[in-house]
């Protein structure tokens, strides 16, 4: 069936994400990348390839998992580095390694990682500090795939590969050679579309850099420190060297901004906030809520203040009618049991654990709360609002501010002012159910901008404008050369537009 001429259109080429790992309960940043890959493959008809760099050894399970519940669908597939390795043939290359390396002897201080029995990973650490010296890599029939080690005085690093019969046939001496070497194994030679969703993986992809793969990173979260005065840490890498990806995508137009303030014009820098996921009971009647019934879907970690709105809804009981459930697991959750138990609101705040139907409470909920440190553009704050749970978030870096008419769609509080934001919740529990309905409608109408065919349209916008800034030739040179390079992006996008891509059979 041939496509609306409203539909996405992408240019063709494979569709790429990449991130370092799966977790097992995720959200956020995993979410997004998923529900992204769901919207390319069922609106824009491109299949799309979830690479990821860590070690977990579940990953056919895991994949079983994540399409039993509906996370991949038929076009989605899983390829992890390791995975991929033990799976396939290596050739090997110009020049054979000079050497290999001992085998790892299992001892008190060397590790097995195993699956079905068989011995796949096997570790060794330094004594009292417990790094990681050397790791070697096997595959399922119990042959050697790669050793990796390190030189605990110069951290020098070697990583060989090795064939089935066990003769080293390819090494690195850092471990990025192997994923450059993976990245061109997998895309061969074809036209390649590769965003990068993660933080960690970004560090090395910027450093890939082929003719034929856009690379294009998108940040989820904040550049900038907690408070807002510098740099973040854990993107600083990244972020001083953003022109090594041909698109750098941001959730929210002030992120641009402050981006832009931060580093200088970035002519490659777009905006493409996430899609949502549509809950359960969203088109119901926008009455049938439970008044004063929160929710938050938060992992229970610093960054999230979850402390703030267990707060927030004990001091707005003492007024109201409120209560709380918390979905989300982490490492705060001893403390919070804690703060619950000396607050006296076990009857008011649950800690309902990892649940991946969680969202499914925003049709019934009648707000929801949001009291992190700093977001990209959290993807929960949209799923309330389409399903008319009133947003009650502090205004931080970055999201809300993006999305919230203060008293109109949702609330907006000063980030970190936990009276405040109890005085919303009484506020809303105060207003006329008229009131609070109008309130809701905004609040849908506002998500409505972040449907997914509005947002793969752009994805298929900027793809094409990357594509454009790393083909281009010189700016100098005659009238004429620059007149048909001109014209044949005209006709490109025209193609893209009117489906012609798909009739190419792409």
């Amino acid at each position: 069936m041939r496509q609306s001429i409203l539909s996405p259109h992408f240019r063709p080429g494979k569709q790429l994400a990449l991130s370092w790992s799966i977790p097992d309960s995720f959200g956020g940043m995993t979410g997004a990348l998923m529900h992204r890959s769901r919207a390319f493959v069922r609106l824009a008809r491109r299949p799309v390839d979830v690479l990821t760099l860590d070690d977990r050894l579940d990953y056919p399970e895991l994949e079983r998992r994540l399409r039993a519940s509906g996370e991949i669908i038929d076009g989605i597939r899983i390829i992890n580095i390791w995975e991929w390795l033990r799976e396939h043939d290596v050739a090997p290359g110009s020049e054979a390694p000079a050497h290999g390396h001992a085998p790892i002897v299992p001892a008190v201080d060397v590790q097995d990682h195993q699956r079905d029995a068989v011995v796949l990973r096997r570790e060794q650490r330094g004594d009292g500090d417990g790094r990681v010296l050397a790791v070697d890599r096997f595959r399922p029939d119990g042959s050697l795939l790669v050793t990796d080690r390190r030189d605990p005085a110069t951290r020098e690093r070697s990583v060989v590969l090795y064939d089935r019969a066990g003769a080293p046939v390819r090494s690195w001496g850092s471990i990025w050679g192997v994923y450059r070497y993976w990245l061109d194994e997998v895309i061969g030679g074809e036209e390649s579309f590769l965003i990068v969703d993660s933080k960690t993986a970004a560090r090395f992809a910027r450093t890939y850099r082929r003719r034929n793969v856009v690379t294009m990173h998108l940040l989820h979260g904040s550049h900038r420190t907690a408070d807002g005065t510098a740099l973040s840490s854990s993107r600083r890498s990244v972020l001083e060297n953003l022109g090594d990806f041909d698109s750098v995508v941001v959730l929210t137009e002030s992120q641009r901004d402050d981006l832009e303030r931060d580093l200088g014009p970035q002519a490659h820098l777009a905006v493409i906030p996430n899609g949502f996921n549509r809950v359960i009971g969203e088109g119901g009647p926008i009455g049938d809520r439970v008044r004063g019934s929160g929710l938050m879907l938060a992992s229970l970690i610093v960054r999230k203040r979850v402390s703030h709105a267990v707060k927030a809804v004990a001091r707005a009981s003492a007024s109201v009618d409120a209560t709380l459930d918390v979905f989300g697991e982490g490492e705060r959750r001893p403390l919070l049991e804690k703060t619950i138990r000396s607050l006296g609101a076990g009857e008011r705040v649950r800690l309902r654990g990892h649940d991946p139907a969680a969202r499914s409470a925003f049709a019934t909920a009648d707000f929801m709360l949001l009291t992190s440190k700093a977001e990209g553009l959290p993807l929960a704050l949209v799923e309330a609002m389409a399903a008319g749970c009133i947003p009650i978030a502090y205004d931080i870096p970055y999201g809300p501010s993006d999305v919230i008419v203060d008293g109109r769609n949702g609330f907006l509080v000063t980030a970190g002012d936990v009276d405040a934001l109890a005085e919303r919740i009484i506020e809303l529990q105060r207003m006329s159910d008229a009131e609070v309905a109008a309130m809701r409608r905004r609040a849908q109408a506002t998500a409505s901008r972040f449907g997914d065919e509005v947002v793969t349209r752009a994805w298929a916008r900027e793809m094409e404008n990357a594509f454009e800034r790393k083909h281009a030739g010189p700016t100098e040179g005659s009238f004429v050369g620059r007149s048909r390079r001109a014209a044949g992006r005209v006709k490109r996008r025209i193609t893209r537009l009117s489906g012609g891509y798909d009739r190419s059979g792409a």
